[in-house]
């Protein structure tokens, strides 16, 4: 099943009426989800998974959040749980998960995926805030951005200003649309993931290939960065790390 907002709103309604988490996303989606407790004392819950192919939830909105990334993006979602756990089963559950597990927790957590004309993403790579903000802010117009990471929709509940996403740093030219409601949006969805899914490879996540993007400093994403001073807060919108003189 690919999610849209109406799945999406009939998880909540489930919730709302007072079904668990992990009921109310089974009974919308082909995709078993299971009370947290029931995950195997002494089990990693991304070995668990890839074991069962159960997902073990808890009864909070970042759980709520992460049921629903698993809805609409299932192929993606898996391709990151097959490359945690053969690390897991590689190395173990070691006190830190070592560079590949980071860089794909960082992504299930705060991803985001974007398509935009070159000159934005030529200033994003090097955090020219300015450049991206303001002095090219008419091409967000044609630019389209995807909140992956389901930590980042939980912090969205409530926006701050630090809300910060990690965009995976590959161009993305496949069709889609940001209108959840168009005819093809369940298509779009399928599309966005197998593309994901081809594309979060072992080869390509060693690396870690994410750049932080500020996401309430987009244009059209709060009122407040229509004022230019919105962007003076070097907390937020950290200036490029200089380069050392020669």
């Amino acid at each position: 099943m690919q999610c849209t907002a109406a799945a999406g709103k009939a998880v909540a309604a489930e919730v709302a009426s007072g079904a668990g988490v992990h009921r109310a996303l089974s009974a919308v989606g082909h995709k078993t989800f299971i009370p947290a407790n029931d995950l195997p004392r002494g089990e990693a819950y991304e070995a668990f998974i890839a074991r069962t192919g159960s997902v073990p939830t808890r009864e909070n909105s970042h759980d709520f959040f992460n049921g629903l990334i698993w809805l609409h993006y299932p192929l993606a979602k898996r391709q990151l749980n097959r490359l945690q756990a053969a690390e897991i089963k590689a190395r173990g559950v070691q006190s830190q998960r070592g560079p590949l597990r980071d860089a794909c927790t960082l992504f299930d957590e705060s991803g985001a995926i974007l398509q935009a004309p070159q000159a934005l993403w030529d200033a994003l790579i090097a955090r020219d805030w300015q450049a991206l903000f303001l002095t090219h802010r008419a091409l967000w117009q044609k630019a389209k951005l995807i909140v992956f990471g389901h930590a980042v929709l939980e912090q969205l509940v409530k926006p701050r200003k630090g809300i910060t996403v990690h965009v995976l740093a590959v161009r993305c030219e496949i069709p889609w649309t940001l209108d959840i409601n168009h005819h093809n949006a369940s298509e779009n969805v399928a599309n966005l993931d197998h593309w994901l899914s081809d594309t979060l490879q072992l080869d390509l996540m060693r690396t870690k290939p994410f750049t932080p993007l500020p996401l309430l400093g987009i244009p059209g994403w709060c009122a407040e960065n229509e004022q230019l001073c919105f962007y003076d807060d070097p907390a937020v919108f950290r200036p490029a790390r200089s380069k050392a003189s020669p």
